[in-house]
C-alpha cells in the first residue's frame, strides 16, 4: 500500500472521522476490516452475440458474501512511498474515528492511459451509509486529478448490488464485463463488472 511521510498524511476531518494517508502501523487494522456484505438483489448479466445486458434483480433470501483472505505475499512490505513495484503511483487513504478503522480506499495510477484504478474500497459495516465511502472516493478522485487522470475505473462482482448502487450515485457507469475473471477462485460463479467515471480536469 502506498504511504508517505507522517508529516504529510492528514487529508481532512469530517465529523469525528479523520482521513489520512495509510501508514505501516495501519496494516493490521486494514487486514482485519470486515468487507463482507448482505444483499437482497444482484445485477444479473445476460450475454448475447451483440454484447451484454445488465438488470438489477431481487433475490430471496438475501445473500451474504464474505471475501476470501487476500493471499498476496509481501503486500505489507511494499514500502515505496506512493509507488508500486512496477513504478505506478499508488495511494491508500484510511478513515479513522479515534482508534477505530472506518474504511479505506487503495488506488493506483497508470500514466500511459491516464487511468486511476480503484484497487479496493471498503467501509466497516457499522460505518456504511454515513458518507465514509463517498468521502474516501472523493480523496481517491482528488489523487486522480493531481495525477492528471482522465478517468477513474474499478471492478466489482455482479452480486455486490449495494456497492454498485453506491458507485452509480458517485457518477460511475458500466463500461465492461469479464465472465472469466474469477475462474478457479471461490467466486467462480460470479461475473466481473467494470465501471468508469470520466473526470473533468
Amino acid at each position: 500500500m502506498g504511504r508517505t511521510a507522517k508529516n504529510e498524511t492528514m487529508l481532512g476531518v469530517v465529523g469525528n472521522v479523520v482521513y489520512r494517508l495509510a501508514q505501516p502501523e495501519d496494516d493490521e487494522a486494514l487486514s482485519e476490516l470486515d468487507g463482507s456484505f448482505t444483499t437482497d438483489a444482484v445485477f444479473e448479466v445476460t450475454v448475447t452475440d451483440e454484447g451484454f445486458r445488465i438488470r438489477e434483480t431481487p433475490i430471496d433470501p438475501p445473500l451474504h458474501k464474505v471475501f476470501p483472505e487476500d493471499d498476496e505475499e509481501g503486500a505489507d512490505e511494499e514500502g515505496a512511498d506512493d509507488e508500486s513495484e512496477d513504478g505506478e503511483p499508488r495511494r491508500t487513504v484510511v478513515a479513522f474515528a479515534g482508534d477505530e478503522l472506518c474504511g479505506f480506499v487503495e488506488t493506483s495510477f497508470s500514466p500511459w492511459n491516464r487511468r486511476l484504478t480503484i484497487q479496493d474500497i471498503e467501509v466497516a459495516p457499522e460505518w456504511r451509509g454515513k458518507g465514509v465511502g463517498r468521502t474516501l472516493m472523493g480523496h481517491a478522485l482528488d489523487f486522480a486529478r493531481e495525477r492528471g487522470a482522465g478517468h477513474a475505473w474499478l471492478e466489482v462482482t455482479h452480486i455486490n448490488a449495494p456497492a454498485i448502487r453506491a458507485y452509480r450515485k458517485m457518477g460511475f457507469a458500466f463500461c465492461g464485463l469479464d465472465t472469466s475473471l474469477y475462474a478457479g477462485t471461490e467466486s467462480a460463479n460470479e461475473q466481473a463488472l467494470f465501471m468508469v467515471r470520466w473526470l473533468n480536469n
